[in-house]
């Protein structure tokens, strides 16, 4: 237990007893610990101020409960009030449990009990030490999350949907997300749940489309081992998972009719039964699903349950598209430059003005992603401290998604025939014929791939070459 001279921790011992502080700052440096001293709260409140200005911080706090000028409980309110606050132990008298067992519930780690006993103190001091360790992290953890899903930009579309997710996501209604691929429709299911009350429970994400049909069932609400071929153990599913938190359904208009129904019947009665067992098991889940399809459109069609749309269909939240929000173009290329920083541990690139005015010029038609996978790729070829429009190059040249007219992908009305090179022709024709055909079909690449008679896996690449799905 003896710690590290170079990294000892100070503790601040707080006792109106110099025998006992005498006591307590031996044990403490005996076992590596720095050790501070001080007769009351307000000495120790003075104590913390000069370490501060020095830029030190105390890693816990040890204190009597009894004592003039300022008491531990009162020494314990002034530190709460701190940034950064470090644990703080009391010592009590035996008479002074229950004011002790008030402390620990108003803020404090834990209490020590008179006389105090060696061991005892140290593993209450180490434990106090592990769990604030344990917080620290977490809240870093929060933090880091909270960063890597944070919606950026500057539009007011983008400020309208913030707006929305603060209004929506402690209601914990059911929420649908349409807009086009690339949007960002996991980000704001993400920021929905991070500012609801559920945001400490776990996310779980579906994606309906990559699921096989057959498969599905056993996705989504678990299998009992032995209950069909290749069910070699117990797996519980994604509903079981997403307990007490928010089960993501993304690309919900792509799930096949067979699992519409069974996804109805557990939204509805928020219980679900293992493949392969009969018991049925109660799950608290909040529902957040998204498409890029037209759903009303699909019910008239008959390729989605309409009790379904109505279940799904508590709160929309559309998405406009990249191309309808300009204004969010260059804050998201900056933040998406600082994120590629930040994983290569170096200074983010700085955006040259040609740079600035090349993105802005640009179509978008995988949107969000589409712009974040061009600044990641051109951040790979910047020398220097700025990234600038070769570099940007560097990344359009190998392919047309970037460089096909908006009303070519938008309409199909384009002129191949004006491309400069046979492989520019062939990618524009290409890259046209499928999007009409996905227009065609409401944007299910479902029926789009069936009815070209192409594998789904193969044309989503196809559709990922030309930034047509994000």
């Amino acid at each position: 237990m003896v710690q590290n001279k170079v990294d000892a921790k100070p503790i601040l011992v707080v006792d109106d007893d110099g025998d006992i502080r005498l006591a307590l700052e031996m044990l403490l440096k005996y076992e590596g610990f720095e050790v501070w001293t001080a007769r009351d709260g307000q000495e120790a409140l003075a104590r913390l101020d000069a370490e501060e200005a020095q830029g030190r911080r105390a890693a816990l706090i040890l204190t009597d409960l009894k004592m003039p000028q300022l008491d531990g409980l009162e020494l314990l309110e002034q530190i709460q009030q701190r940034k950064s606050p470090p644990p703080v132990i009391l010592i009590s008298g035996h008479g002074d449990v229950a004011t002790a067992v008030e402390a620990m519930q108003r803020g404090a780690a834990n209490f020590l009990e008179k006389p105090l006993v060696d061991n005892r103190v140290l593993v209450t001091i180490q434990q106090a030490l592990f769990c604030e360790r344990i917080s620290r992290e977490n809240d870093g953890l929060r933090k880091h999350l909270g960063e890597q899903w944070e919606m950026v930009g500057e539009s007011p579309a983008t400020a309208a949907l913030r707006e929305q997710i603060t209004r929506v996501a402690p209601a914990l209604a059911a929420v649908l997300i349409r807009g086009e691929n690339g949007t960002g429709k996991e980000i704001v299911a993400r920021n929905l749940h991070l500012a609801s009350p559920r945001a400490a429970e776990p996310f779980i994400t579906v994606n309906c489309a990559a699921i096989p049909s057959e498969l599905i069932e056993s996705e989504l609400f678990g299998h009992e081992k032995g209950s069909f071929t290749g069910a070699l153990e117990r797996r519980i599913g994604h509903f079981e998972a997403a307990d007490g938190g928010t089960l993501f359904l993304d690309e919900i208009g792509d799930m096949p009719a067979g699992a519409q129904a069974k996804v109805l019947r557990a939204l509805e009665t928020l219980e679900i039964t293992r493949v392969g067992h009969s018991q049925t098991i109660p799950v608290n889940i909040r529902v957040v699903a998204a498409t890029n399809l037209d759903l009303a459109a699909a019910v008239e069609a008959g390729s989605f349950r309409l009790d379904l749309f109505y279940r799904l269909n508590v709160v929309p939240l559309a998405l406009a598209p990249l191309r309808e929000r300009r204004e969010d173009i260059l804050p998201l290329a900056r933040h998406f430059l600082a994120c590629a920083a930040a994983r290569a541990g170096r200074s983010a690139l700085e955006l040259t003005e040609e740079a600035q005015k090349k993105l802005l010029a640009l179509t978008y038609p995988g949107n969000v992603r589409q712009l974040r996978n061009l600044l990641v790729g051109a951040s790979v070829f910047a020398e220097g401290e700025q990234l600038g429009a070769a570099d940007l190059e560097q990344i359009l040249s190998s392919g047309p998604a970037m460089s096909i007219p908006e009303t070519a992908l938008a309409t199909g009305t384009s002129d191949p025939f004006s491309a400069p090179t046979f492989e520019v022709f062939k990618d524009q024709s290409e890259a046209l014929f499928f999007r009409q055909k996905l227009d065609a079909n409401s944007g299910n690449v479902k029926r789009t791939a069936e009815q070209l008679g192409m594998q789904r896996s193969h044309l989503y690449k196809k559709l990922d070459r030309y930034g047509l799905r994000g």
